[in-house]
């Protein structure tokens, strides 16, 4: 199921951390509607020009720059009708190792890039975030966290006919995408070696690229001032991902614990109970609205939500739980999978 595209025709889209994986999946759909121009913009110059060798569109124009940076931001954002903000620090051992860097990309920039969309009359901006932003653990997933409040701070301050509206999107594990573990767990099973796991128990939200698109499309065309949208996810062990990756390439390795890492949860949470208590349930999504309390000291001091203490979080424990055949049918469907199983093994 896709989402229904909302009406591009002659809009100038912007992707900030075009060259990622989220900006390639989403350029490719983008580019099959009658989008004007969509402007890819990034530091690392050497991606845009593969991607504009790859491409060879006219109507996709390429800004290099870097999110933390006001003025580079503010350029590419003349002229735009719709932001889709991936740029990010997303590795969680990088930001643990690197915490302000993460402030300065994951919090700061995405502060540059609401304001310069607010100063340029932008249509919507759609923040990308992540499951780890909830009760977050590690720097990564604070970064994130800091980010959502914000965008629903600045959303909460807008007139209620302000030309821009500021969302988010939060979603698990992309898989395949860069930094997933699933290339780790192909490459091993293909040189024939232990497959590594920190704990055979943990569990992850499975999402696809194209499920991700479909996300901020979604968002695209429903979200309202300072909505958090959220795709429900089926989840699987980091045990059945790995004997799926197995299952896929025919061929059975070790299993190799190696020990939780550091910054890492156990099971990772979509929404949490506070949110669960007014979280619209859309069907295949739920929306968040934004927390519109004021500073009204009662409600944080001495006035409870009896529905909290009613509700669970939705997390990668409580979800939809997959299994080894189930999970492999998932990875078949990914076209990073098919390339590999075509590559064939090494020495063959």
């Amino acid at each position: 199921m896709n989402a229904n595209i909302p009406n591009l025709k002659d809009k100038v889209l912007l992707i900030t951390g075009g060259t990622g994986s989220f900006g390639n999946a989403v350029l490719k759909r983008f580019l099959k509607e009658e989008v004007r121009e969509i402007r890819i913009f990034s530091r690392d110059e050497k991606k845009q020009e593969d991607m504009r060798l790859a491409l060879k569109n006219d109507r996709v124009k390429f800004y290099i720059g870097d999110v933390r940076e006001p003025s580079s931001i503010a350029a590419a954002m003349r002229g735009v009708d719709l932001v889709f903000h991936a740029a990010a620090l997303k590795q969680v051992p990088s930001c643990e190792f690197y915490p302000l860097e993460a402030v300065r990309t994951n919090i700061l920039g995405a502060e540059n890039v609401m304001d310069a969309a607010l100063k340029s009359k932008v249509e919507r901006v759609v923040v990308l975030s992540t499951d780890k932003a909830v009760y977050p653990i590690n720097a990564m997933g604070m970064s994130k966290a800091l980010m959502e409040k914000l965008a629903v701070a600045k959303a909460r301050l807008l007139a209620p006919d302000d030309s821009t509206v500021l969302c988010a999107t939060r979603y698990g594990n992309v898989m395949a995408s860069r930094g997933s573990v699933i290339p780790l767990f192909v490459s091993q099973v293909k040189a024939n070696q232990p497959i590594t796991v920190t704990d055979p128990s943990m569990t992850r939200f499975l999402m696809s690229l194209e499920e991700s698109v479909d996300l901020v499309l979604f968002a695209y065309g429903n979200g309202r001032q300072g909505d958090i949208l959220v795709q429900k996810s089926p989840a699987c062990t980091v045990e059945v991902l790995a004997k799926a990756v197995m299952a896929v390439f025919e061929r059975a390795v070790p299993i190799q614990v190696i020990g939780t890492r550091h910054g890492e949860k156990k099971y990772e949470s979509l929404v949490s109970r506070e949110e669960m208590a007014r979280a619209e349930d859309l069907g295949r999504y739920y929306r968040v609205p934004a927390d519109d309390r004021d500073l009204n000291y009662n409600k944080y001091f001495v006035e409870g939500e009896q529905s909290i203490s009613k509700t669970e979080d939705y997390t990668s424990d409580n979800t939809h739980r997959l299994d080894v055949d189930q999970v492999k049918d998932l990875l078949l469907r990914l076209d990073y999978i098919q390339d590999e199983l075509k590559s064939g093994f090494p020495g063959q």
